[in-house]
C-alpha cells in the first residue's frame, strides 16, 4: 500500500464517518471530499470538477423535472389511483405493489426513468392513504434497483458485465440469462422490505422542509399552546344545534379549526353545520377562559320568577337611549361589563333603524343613532341625562318592549352551590354577559337584597342572583359544560402536519382600506374563506378576543386555512403575505403531452438511439417549451442536494481506480480468501462490490471489477459467467447510501431521509439479497470446470 492509497482509505473513512453522524450535512460533506481530493493530487482538477457534468448527474437534475412535469399533468394522479386499486390502503400491501410495479418497468427500462415516473405516483399515493412518504419511496427506490436484476437491460452494469465477457472471448449473456436469480432475488427483497425493512424506514410527514417551517411559524405565534380537542358526548343538549347556536366560537371564544365524525375529517366547517353526539373538534383558544366560562353551569335553577318583574319594576327603569353624533361610543364594540361600569345600565337590546338587535350584543360595532335599550336603577335617566354620550333618552313604554322590542327574556332565580368553584368569582372575569347577554339584576345574601350590583361584586357559595336572559341560553352554558376535553391532538386531526391545513403571515399593505376596521367587520371567513389565529402587534402576539381589535399598519396577522385559499392571498392587494405558500396546480390538459415525452426518453433509450442523460435532458427541455410547467418551477423542481451530493463524491470513484484503492482491496480479498475455493471467493467478490457501491459509481465500479473477477476465475480454472453475475448482481443491488444510485438520491430530499436511513433498511436489505444470490446461484449457474461447455439454467 502505497501513500496515495492510504490518503484515499483516509479521506474515505473520514467521509463515511461524518456521513453517518450527521456532523455536517451530506452535500457540504461531499463538496469537502472534492476539494480534498483536489489539494492532494488524488485527482486532477478537471477530474474534480467532472462529476457537475458527469451523466448520472445530469441525468438526475432531469428527471426531477420530468417527474415534475408528470405531477403537474396529473399522470402521477392516475396512476396513483390505478396502483390503490390493486393495493388499498394497507401498507404492507401498497409496498409490495409499488415495489412490484417498479420492479417490472426497471426490468426492461432505465432504473433512473423508473424511479423518475414513479416518485410523483408515490407520492400522490401517500397523500391519498395519509401515509408519510417516507415509508413509500425508498421501497420505490429499492423497487427499480431490484427490477434491474432480471434482464441483460434492466441495469447498465448487466450490460457492462456481458460486454466483459464478450471482450475476453467468453459466452456473453443472453437477454434473460439474469432472469432466474434475478426474479428470485426481487421477489425475497420485495417481502423482505414489506415484512421487516419497513419496521426499519422513518416516519416523517409530507414536505419535511415546509412543515418544518409551518411549525416554526405557529410556534412563533403560540398556536400549539393554544390548541386543544372537545367532543360533544351523545345525550349533550348541544346535538342538533349548529356551531353557531352552541356559542363554542362566540360565548368560549374557541376558532373551531376541523371537526372529526365517524372517521372523516372536515377543516374550518361551518357555523350551520349541525353537532352530532360522538363529534371531536380541534379547537384553538384560551383553555383557562373557556373553563371559567363553564363553571357558571353549576348555576341552579331555583324557579322562573315571573313576579318578579312586577316587584322590580318600581326599582329597575328600561329606558331607550340614542348614541349621538360624537359619541366616543361610535365604531366601538359593546363590552357589557365596561358599559356598565361607566353608566350604571345594562344593554337590553340595539335597533338600527327597523332593525332590532337583541343576542350576541358584544359583537355588534355601535353607530352614531343606533338606540339602545337599557336597564338600570329608578335613578338611571338622570345619570345617563348628564352624560354627553347619548342624545334623546326618554323611558321605555310597553308597547315599545312588546311590539318594537319583543323581549323575550325571563328572569330567573338561580343559586351558587356552596362548594361551587364559581366562588371567589365575578360577572365581569367570567364575561358572562358578553357571551349570552346575561343580567345580574339584584343579589340576595345573608337576608339583604342588593339591586343592580356591581359587575365586579365578588359572588360567594350560597348566593341567590336574579338574573334576567334568555332559558336556551341556559341550556347552551349547559352544553358547554358537558363537552369532553381531550388531551394530546390525535393524528387524525393533526390537520396541520397532514396539510389540510396551512398558515400563512400577512400583513396590511400600505393605503390599504383594512388598517382601522375591526376584524369582525373585515370578515375573513366570508371575504377569504380563511380563519384569522394571531395577531402579532409590536412584539406582543393576541390569540383570542380577535374580533374585538382594530386592525393597524405593522400589525403581522397569521391567518389559517386550505391551501388553495391561502395561496391566493398573493394576489389581495389589501394584504402583503411574509411568508408565501404555494400549491401544485394540476393541468390535466396536458397531460398526454408530458405522457408521450416521458414515454419518447425511455424509447429512445431502450432502443438504444440515446444516452439516459441526453434523452432525460432533452425530455426535460420539451417539458418546459410544451407548457407542461414553467422554466421557474423546472428550477424549483430539481433536489440541489442530492445534486451536489453525488457530484462531490464521483471524483472519489476516480482516485479509487488511478490510485490503484479499488484493486488492492479486492486484491486483499482474494488473498485471504483464493485458499478456500470457488464459492468464498465469489462471496467475497460479492461482498467488495456491495461495498464499494456506497462510493464507487456502479458503472466505473463493474469495469474494474470485471478483470479482477475473469482473472481470479481463471486461477481457480471454472468459467467465469458464475462469478460475473455474483458480481452484476452486487453491483446492481446498491441500497446501502445515497450515493449507490441515482434512484436512491432521487428519493432522498423528498422523503426526507437521512444517510442513517439508507443503512438501516438497505444493510439488511443487501444481506438478504446477498443470501438470495448465493442460494439461487448454484442452481441456476452451477460452478462449471474450463474445459466444459457452460450452459445456463433453462436453456
Amino acid at each position: 500500500m502505497n501513500i496515495e492509497i492510504a490518503l484515499v482509505l483516509i479521506i474515505l473513512g473520514v467521509a463515511l464517518v461524518l456521513f453517518i453522524t450527521e456532523m455536517i450535512r451530506m452535500d457540504l460533506v461531499a463538496l469537502l471530499v472534492m476539494g480534498a481530493l483536489a489539494l492532494t493530487n488524488l485527482v486532477s482538477p478537471s477530474e474534480a470538477l467532472s462529476g457537475f457534468s458527469n451523466a448520472a448527474v445530469v441525468t438526475v437534475w432531469a428527471m426531477f423535472i420530468l417527474s415534475e412535469g408528470l405531477t403537474r399533468t396529473g399522470i402521477a394522479n392516475v396512476l396513483g389511483r390505478q396502483v390503490m386499486r390493486v393495493a388499498g390502503r394497507n401498507e404492507v400491501s401498497l409496498i409490495i405493489v409499488i415495489m412490484t410495479f417498479a420492479g417490472g418497468l426497471s426490468a426492461f427500462m432505465n432504473n433512473i426513468g423508473v424511479a423518475a415516473l414513479m416518485l410523483p405516483v408515490a407520492i400522490d399515493i401517500a397523500r391519498r392513504t395519509d401515509t408519510p412518504p417516507s415509508r413509500l419511496l425508498m421501497p420505490m427506490a429499492y423497487g427499480t434497483l431490484l427490477g434491474g436484476l432480471t434482464t441483460l437491460v434492466g441495469t447498465p452494469p448487466n450490460l457492462l458485465i456481458s460486454g466483459a465477457l464478450a471482450q475476453a472471448g467468453e459466452r456473453p449473456f443472453q437477454l434473460f440469462d439474469y432472469s432466474g436469480v434475478g426474479i428470485g432475488a426481487m421477489g425475497i427483497g420485495i417481502l423482505f422490505t414489506a415484512l421487516f425493512g419497513r419496521l426499519m424506514l422513518p416516519r416523517k410527514e409530507p414536505a419535511a422542509q415546509s412543515q418544518r417551517s409551518q411549525r416554526n411559524l405557529r410556534a412563533q405565534y403560540g398556536l400549539q399552546e393554544s390548541t386543544f380537542t372537545v367532543t360533544v358526548p351523545a345525550m349533550s343538549v348541544l346535538v342538533g344545534k349548529t356551531l353557531q347556536e352552541s356559542r363554542i366560537g362566540s360565548a368560549a371564544g374557541l376558532l373551531v379549526m376541523a371537526l372529526e365524525r365517524r372517521g372523516q375529517v372536515e377543516t374550518l366547517p361551518s357555523r350551520t353545520t349541525v353537532l352530532v353526539g360522538g363529534d371531536r373538534l380541534l379547537v384553538q383558544g384560551r383553555l383557562d377562559r373557556f373553563e371559567e366560562l363553564r363553571r357558571w353551569s353549576d348555576l341552579v335553577i331555583e324557579r322562573e320568577a315571573p313576579l318578579m318583574d312586577e316587584f322590580l319594576s318600581g326599582r329597575i327603569q328600561l329606558v331607550e337611549a340614542t348614541v349621538a353624533e360624537d359619541s366616543s361610543l361610535v365604531k366601538e364594540l359593546l363590552h357589557h361589563t365596561d358599559f356598565r361600569r361607566r353608566f350604571g345600565a345594562s344593554v337590553v337590546a340595539i335597533r338600527r333603524k327597523d332593525l332590532v338587535r337583541r343576542v350576541n350584543l358584544a359583537y355588534v360595532p355601535l353607530r352614531a343613532g343606533d338606540q339602545l335599550l337599557l336597564q338600570g336603577a329608578d335613578d338611571v335617566v338622570e345619570s345617563l341625562n348628564k352624560s354627553a354620550e347619548f342624545g334623546d333618552i326618554r323611558v321605555a313604554t310597553e308597547d315599545d318592549l312588546t311590539q318594537t322590542y319583543r323581549l323575550q327574556e325571563r328572569t330567573f332565580v338561580v343559586r351558587i352551590p356552596k362548594d361551587s368553584e364559581l366562588g371567589g368569582s365575578t360577572l365581569a372575569k367570567s364575561r358572562i354577559g358578553d357571551a349570552f347577554d346575561f343580567r345580574l339584576l339584584a343579589l340576595f345574601r345573608e337576608g339583604e337584597l342588593a339591586y343592580m350590583p356591581d359587575p365586579d361584586e365578588v359572588l360567594l357559595g350560597g348566593d341567590l342572583l336574579l338574573i334576567q336572559g334568555r332559558p336556551e341560553d341556559l341550556d347552551v352554558l349547559r352544553g358547554l359544560q358537558e363537552l369532553e376535553i381531550g388531551g394530546s391532538v390525535p393524528r387524525t386531526l393533526n390537520v396541520f402536519d397532514s396539510d389540510r391545513l396551512a398558515t400563512v403571515e400577512t400583513t396590511i399593505a400600505p393605503q390599504s382600506p383594512l388598517a382601522g376596521m375591526r376584524v369582525s367587520d373585515v370578515n375573513f371567513r366570508d371575504k377569504y374563506g380563511l380563519e384569522l389565529s394571531a395577531i402579532l402587534r409590536s412584539g406582543k402576539t393576541y390569540r383570542s378576543e380577535l374580533n374585538e381589535k382594530e386592525l393597524q399598519f405593522g400589525d403581522a396577522l397569521l391567518l389559517v386555512g386550505p391551501r388553495q385559499k391561502l395561496v391566493l392571498l398573493n394576489d389581495d392587494p389589501d394584504l402583503l403575505v411574509l411568508t408565501p405558500i404555494t400549491i401544485t396546480v394540476t393541468d390535466t390538459k396536458r397531460g398526454p403531452v408530458a405522457a408521450s415525452i416521458m414515454l419518447a426518453v425511455v424509447i429512445a433509450v431502450l432502443l438504444g438511439w440515446l444516452p439516459i442523460s441526453i434523452a432525460a435532458v432533452v425530455g426535460a427541455s420539451v417539458m418546459v417549451l410544451s407548457g407542461c410547467l414553467s422554466m421557474e418551477q423546472a428550477y424549483r423542481a430539481i433536489d440541489w442536494r442530492a445534486v451536489f451530493l453525488i457530484a462531490g463524491m464521483l471524483p472519489l470513484g476516480i482516485a479509487m481506480q488511478e490510485t490503484g484503492t479499488a484493486e488492492f482491496l479486492a486484491r486483499g480479498v482474494m488473498d485471504a480468501l483464493g485458499g478456500l475455493g470457488p464459492w468464498p471467493v465469489i462471496m467475497g467478490l460479492y461482498g467488495v462490490t456491495a461495498l464499494a457501491t456506497m462510493i464507487v459509481p456502479t458503472a466505473a465500479l463493474v469495469v474494474l471489477m470485471s478483470p479482477i473477477v475473469l482473472s481470479a476465475c481463471a486461477e481457480m480454472g471454472i468459467m467465469p459467467q458464475t462469478a460475473m453475475m455474483a458480481v452484476a448482481m452486487a453491483a446492481s443491488a446498491s441500497f446501502t447510501s445515497p450515493i449507490s444510485h441515482p434512484a436512491n438520491i432521487l428519493v432522498m430530499g423528498p422523503g426526507g431521509y437521512r444517510f442513517t436511513d439508507y443503512i438501516k433498511v438497505g444493510v439488511p436489505l443487501t444481506v438478504v439479497i446477498f443470501i438470495a444470490v448465493m442460494l439461487l446461484l448454484p442452481i441456476m449457474w452451477p460452478l462449471t470446470p474450463l474445459d466444459a461447455v457452460p450452459v445456463a439454467s433453462g436453456q
